[in-house]
């Protein structure tokens, strides 16, 4: 066959294996030149989305029998084998090959207001619990309406924000002082996920700004305009970074970032939005971004690599108001040479087009 005969018919097989809606496959065989070509063209509906990759293998999860706090080598067992919501689920979805959001350049110039590379914060710390841990009652001090006011499985040894990098003694720590105060509680058998803002332990029980719960095994939202522990209505748990992840050697989920300045608009999967802003160059809380392509990670150590390769990945979401550029990393001594990470520019990220709740990997 004529190398442009093969072209054209190859063209016609293309147009129409798309034209099939996806069933069927047309072969073309041939030549160029005296390069033999047999190509099999897959019929498949226009603009459909890559198949997603097979999740991870993970061992089964062990026997939890008490409180386990997040950096310990037990936790990093249990995390290891916990599948954090859906394969398909946003917080899991690859979007490396997203297209770039016609407004990104600009988005990008305005999250550069205060700072203008990535930085972390050691903040996002939390404890597992066994599937028959103790439910206790959460006062709810400040977002009664947009709360899960459910009894919540805390143990007394569950961590502020930022323990025990910063605070000093925990059991001082939850009962004084000040800043978001986030609880993280997780529970692997059931699959469940417990969060509270502003928390704090009192003689007569736990209370808190604002408390919710996710399902890890569903990709159920907050209900539309509620907020959650995190402004966005996003769960903190899964967006924070973890050593056992980092040793791996890619933070396989998305992670969540502040910046400065946002729009009074929410985008899926988040369903609030915390701003008077309508600054279209703002970014939307649930807005996400990605690292680069061709940012070169070849020099960084293994830790601060395992976390740029995953936002090439999996990107980040844009979950609250803060400091520009801030990503939110469990605080464990154990996660090393960190500091590198501000090597990576605001400019070497770029804002996507993202997926909606039928989108993606999750089109049917």
């Amino acid at each position: 066959m004529e190398p442009r005969t093969l072209l054209f018919w190859t063209a016609v097989a293309a147009l129409a294996a798309a034209a099939a809606g996806g069933e069927g496959e047309i072969r073309v065989t041939g030549s160029i030149g005296k390069l033999p070509v047999d190509l099999t063209i897959g019929a498949g509906p226009v603009g459909a989305a890559p198949a997603p990759a097979a999740p991870r293998k993970r061992p089964p999860t062990p026997e939890i029998t008490k409180p386990v706090l997040f950096n310990t080598p037990e936790a990093d067992r249990i995390m290891e084998a916990l599948q954090v919501f859906p394969p398909d689920n946003p917080w899991n979805e690859d979007i490396s090959q997203r297209p770039v959001h016609p407004n990104s350049k600009n988005i990008i110039a305005s999250c550069n207001f205060r700072r203008r590379y990535l930085h972390y914060n050691l903040d996002m710390g939390f404890i597992i619990v066994p599937p028959n841990q103790k439910k206790v009652d959460v006062k709810i001090t400040a977002y009664p309406g947009e709360s899960d006011k459910v009894p919540m499985p805390i143990p007394d040894n569950a961590p502020i924000e930022g323990w025990p990098i910063h605070g000093g003694e925990l059991e001082k720590l939850q009962r004084e002082g000040r800043g978001d105060r986030h609880v993280l509680v997780v529970d692997p058998v059931n699959r469940m996920l417990y969060e509270l803002f502003a928390a704090y332990r009192k003689d007569t029980g736990w209370e808190a700004a604002q408390s919710s719960v996710f399902d890890l095994k569903s990709n159920k939202t907050r209900p539309d305009g509620w907020t959650s522990a995190d402004a966005a209505g996003l769960p903190i748990f899964p967006a924070a970074v973890r050593f056992e992840e980092c040793e791996r050697g890619i933070v396989e989920h998305a992670v969540r970032v502040t910046f400065t300045r946002t729009r009074r608009e929410y985008v899926y999967p988040a369903t609030h939005f915390a701003s008077r802003h309508t600054n279209p160059n703002f970014p939307r809380m649930g807005e996400r971004l990605r690292l680069r392509k061709d940012f070169d990670t070849s020099g960084f150590s293994k830790h601060p690599k395992a976390i740029l390769e995953g936002l090439k990945k999996y990107g980040m979401f844009c979950a609250d108001n803060g400091l520009d550029w801030l990503i939110s990393i469990a605080p464990d001594s154990r996660l090393k040479n960190l500091d590198e990470l501000r090597r990576a520019q605001g400019t070497d990220f770029e804002v996507i087009v993202p997926t909606g709740p039928a989108e993606g990997p999750r089109a049917r």
